[in-house]
């Protein structure tokens, strides 16, 4: 059975910096795509990063690139996105999701899904 077990998430001030970790269990990470969405409140959904399968080739929205950093340990079957310079707009709760292959992951690729992590950025 597949799964994606997010953590990491908390309250942080604008500036500061926070490390999301997406465990997986069931398959490896080394061979699929993991995705980052981010789902604030009243607004949908949205892809914030992507590591793909094999070559581990990445990808960010513009509003984060530079920013934020998706990277992958296979001995720990885990992927992470460290958060920096953290901005109130970057507030929502963050979800993974995995999909075998390559980014980026869209709606028509049938994916699994953590339960996502809160991540509230404010003074």
């Amino acid at each position: 059975q597949l799964q994606l077990v997010e953590s990491g998430g908390g309250l942080v001030q604008p500036g500061g910096s926070l490390r999301l970790s997406c465990a997986a269990s069931g398959f490896s990470v080394e061979y699929y795509a993991i995705g980052w969405f981010r789902q604030a409140p009243g607004k949908e959904r949205e892809g914030v990063s992507c590591i793909s399968g094999s070559d581990g080739n990445t990808d960010y929205i513009d509003s984060v690139k530079g920013r934020f950093t998706v990277s992958r340990d296979n001995g720990k079957n885990t992927v992470y996105l460290q958060m920096n310079s953290l901005k109130p707009e970057d507030t929502a709760v963050y979800y993974c999701a995995a999909v075998f292959g390559y980014c980026p992951i869209v709606p028509d690729r049938p994916a699994t899904w953590g339960q996502g992590t809160q991540v509230t950025v404010s003074s």
